[in-house]
């Protein structure tokens, strides 16, 4: 039986104060915070409709998301917002979200978490320690999951991006100006559901608006920041600056693309031989286990 000792209550009581003080803050923030309607204007506007359409679950929960964003804004600093905001750009404007519905759906998450941590430990029997687990993934779920959208975009943008650099130096050669080899590339080279094409879209609607084809490509170089992207945005500009002829510009952008294709593989195959030794290891203390159990175990019942 565990003894209760004053230091124990102390502790106990003070952690129930700051668990009630911060509930209060957080309480008092909500109600004081605006309300209104939802903004869904421009290309979020789309994505928010979008997943919508197709994420029953997202359909659910977002109006809970977004009335506890809204009233979580006063607690975000605005570098916290900025950094934010960068991200979802990286993930391709995810679900359509803005900052403070990110910490909203932080905000649902945790509290899913503890809840489901909490009923899977009683039933357990290590109530503490699941809630305490279910705070945690719940806290980060939102940072973890627009983090892998992040990189699975990049990576899929950085693979596609040497067929699409050859398409648009062949449509140049043949004659097309930048834009409308942009446009060939967009109607005919993949889904728009694709990450690159969807980028490229949105490089020929700029360039349709009457946007300069430099702020175009760094628009460009800002929501797909992968290497390929940034060299690529960096020779044509610099190509437009000197006159360069943006055919021959495309022809080298594709070899150097393929050339750091081939070099992220064999790095990606050398990162993953040393990943495999834990595994490995694991797997032969296991073999070894089974091997040098029953042994052990005649030998005792041997002695005895």
């Amino acid at each position: 039986m565990t003894t209760i000792t004053p230091a124990l209550i102390a502790l106990r009581v003070g952690a129930g104060a700051i668990l009630a003080a911060s509930a209060f803050c957080i309480a008092h923030a909500m109600a004081s915070a605006p309300t209104g309607e939802p903004v869904r204007m421009g290309l979020r506007g789309l994505k928010r409709q979008r997943a919508l359409a197709e994420n029953a679950i997202f359909a659910q929960v977002e109006p809970m998301m977004r009335w506890t964003g809204r009233r979580l804004r006063g607690l975000i600093s605005e570098g916290q917002a900025a950094a934010l905001d960068k991200q979802i750009t990286l993930a391709g404007d995810y679900l359509g979200l803005v900052p403070e519905e990110v910490v909203g759906m932080g905000v649902l998450t945790t509290l899913l978490g503890t809840v489901v941590g909490a009923i899977g430990g009683r039933m357990a029997g290590v109530e503490d320690l699941a809630m305490m687990i279910g705070f945690g993934f719940g806290a980060i779920y939102p940072s973890l999951s627009i983090g892998g959208q992040v990189t699975a975009r990049l990576h899929s943008i950085g693979r596609r991006l040497p067929q699409i650099i050859d398409i648009l130096a062949l449509a140049v050669g043949a004659g097309l100006d930048f834009p409308g080899a942009i446009r060939q590339v967009v109607e005919k080279a993949g889904s728009a559901k694709d990450p690159l094409i969807e980028e490229l879209s949105l490089v020929l609607q700029s360039l349709q608006i009457g946007r300069t084809r430099r702020d175009a490509l760094e628009e460009l170089a800002r929501r797909a920041a992968c290497r390929g992207v940034l060299d690529f945005t960096g020779a044509v500009i610099q190509a437009e600056l000197r006159g360069t002829p943006i055919a021959a510009v495309l022809a080298i952008q594709a070899d150097v693309s393929r050339q750091q294709r081939s070099t992220n593989a064999e790095e990606a195959a050398a990162k993953a031989n040393v990943k495999l030794i834990i595994p490995l290891a694991l797997i032969f203390l296991c073999v070894l286990l089974l091997v040098i159990a029953p042994i052990a175990l005649g030998l005792r019942s041997g002695l005895t």
